[in-house]
């Protein structure tokens, strides 16, 4: 494996559902109200259009209705939710060695300082509410690249991410969408500018620590004319046995000719509701690649979203959701086609084991003017037992019929016949089912970089303990 990315294979199911000393928290009150929302923009120093978008949104947040459809929501107690927490009196720290040595010592346990190396440009590295860490590589700096921590965007660039803030998801998207506005803290600002191909990719890594906790980071990523950028994101949260919500945001702008890839393994524990919403808007031209892998969290809730406005955009989706015992995996992809000869694929890929609830849930939308467009969509779950669910729920709208869209899907289990088959060429059954699983993904895999796939199929790997020899 190459050192562009956090090494998951030397990584334990222990080292992600471990918590580290969290006695701080306790000076972090729960639940939400403006006094909160007024807090943390005072603490963090914002300009007032900064504040008037979080009451704005805690109006907005107290209006909305929950959603109506999807998994069970009523586990989650918005009053026994902590907003937000700080670990450290030095955040966003330059180097590591200035990094609180409690915090430092949680990331060195995954592998987030080896990600330095010469194979990324940046790095960023999030620990309850805020950005312990950041850095850029003098490189990309030099040629006019952005990648801060948002908080410190706010601070050091205010006009230009006041022009792009709220642009790509609204304040009054849905009621995790507004409470996220209220909330947000940490994240990352990313501006690419015309014509610049960040070759290398940028990595940041979240962590959500302590019992209760909520964690709202928002991702602002612009993609100028002509430019490329990959982004690569990890999370994880350890297992307490209450629960904890992450309603983060990413908003992601791809300018005309320009290319953006999104790349993340949200690998919350089962404590966590993972509420996130995930939208970009693409010019003409532009292309746009949503590479996910959903794991680990009680219940999750996510489907990245392209906007295809110009002609000849592309949006590509590749997804893979896994389900165990006591989890409700419930992901999917949103394409909306509005330009001229626009063009989208989706590919979702789902495990269940244990009783675990997989759902692909889809929303392909070609518009009035959307001529000559194409879309595919390939959806594949499969069934590790007798006691798992997997589901299909695709929605189309075609409001022109010049469009050519297709829909495929399959659900199935491993057969016993199969199992006999791998028996007879001297596969133990569970080194079997390791086999099949890893040929059922190879599709989305085998177009992941080297490293990403090496991170996914060590985490689906961890999963599959107990059904994996």
């Amino acid at each position: 494996m190459t050192d562009a990315l956090v090494d998951f294979t030397q990584i334990t199911r222990r080292d992600l559902d471990t918590p580290d000393a969290s006695a701080y928290a306790d000076e972090f009150a729960k639940g939400i109200d403006e006094a909160l929302v007024r807090k943390i923009s005072a603490d963090k120093g914002e300009p007032d259009w900064v504040l008037a978008v979080r009451l704005k949104a805690l109006a907005q947040f107290h209006t909305l209705e929950m959603p109506s459809w999807g998994p069970d929501l009523s586990g989650l107690d918005f009053g026994q939710i902590r907003y937000f927490a700080t670990a450290t009196n030095t955040p966003n720290a330059k180097t590591w060695a200035d990094v609180d040595p409690t915090i430092k010592k949680t990331f060195e346990r995954l592998q987030i300082p080896q990600a330095e190396r010469a194979l990324l440009a940046g790095v960023g590295a999030q620990y309850e509410s805020e950005t312990v860490y950041h850095s850029l590589k003098a490189e990309w700096e030099e040629q006019g690249v952005i990648f801060l921590d948002f908080d410190e965007a706010v601070r050091t660039h205010p006009e230009l991410v006041k022009k792009h803030f709220t642009r790509v998801v609204p304040i009054n998207d849905h009621k995790f969408a507004a409470l996220h506005y209220a909330v947000f803290s940490g994240g990352t600002f990313l501006y690419v500018p015309s014509g610049v191909r960040v070759t290398q990719p940028l990595q940041a890594y979240f962590r959500m620590n302590a019992i209760n906790q909520g964690q709202f980071e928002h991702t602002l990523i612009v993609v100028e004319e002509g430019a490329q950028a990959h982004y690569i994101e990890g999370c994880s949260a350890p297992k307490y046995g209450s629960a904890s919500l992450h309603a983060g945001c990413v908003e992601v702008q791809v300018g005309a000719g320009a290319s953006c890839r999104y790349s993340s393994v949200e690998n919350w524990s089962a404590d966590t509701f993972n509420l996130n919403t995930k939208r970009s808007v693409v010019q003409a031209r532009g292309r746009m690649e949503w590479i996910g892998g959903n794991l680990g969290s009680g219940t999750t809730m996510l489907y990245p979203c392209s906007v295809l406005v110009g002609a000849e955009a592309r949006a590509d989706h590749l997804g893979v959701a896994f389900a165990n015992a006591g989890q409700n995996q419930d992901t999917g992809a949103k394409v909306i086609l509005q330009g001229e000869r626009t063009r989208a694929t989706v590919v979702s890929k789902s495990l269940s084991k244990g009783g675990g609830v997989s759902t692909y849930r889809g929303l392909i939308d070609v518009g009035a003017r959307a001529t000559d467009a194409v879309v595919n969509v390939e959806c594949d779950a499969l069934m590790l037992d007798g006691e798992s669910v997997s589901d299909t729920i695709p929605y189309i709208r075609c409001g022109n019929d010049t469009a050519s869209i297709t829909h495929e899907a399959s659900a199935g289990k491993i057969s016993e016949e199969t199992l006999l088959y791998c028996a007879s060429r001297g596969l133990d059954p569970e080194v079997a089912k390791g086999v099949i699983v890893n040929g059922f993904l190879d599709e989305v895999v085998k177009t992941l970089p080297l490293e990403y796939a090496s991170e996914l199929n060590r985490l689906i790997e961890l999963e599959m303990e107990g059904s994996i020899g």
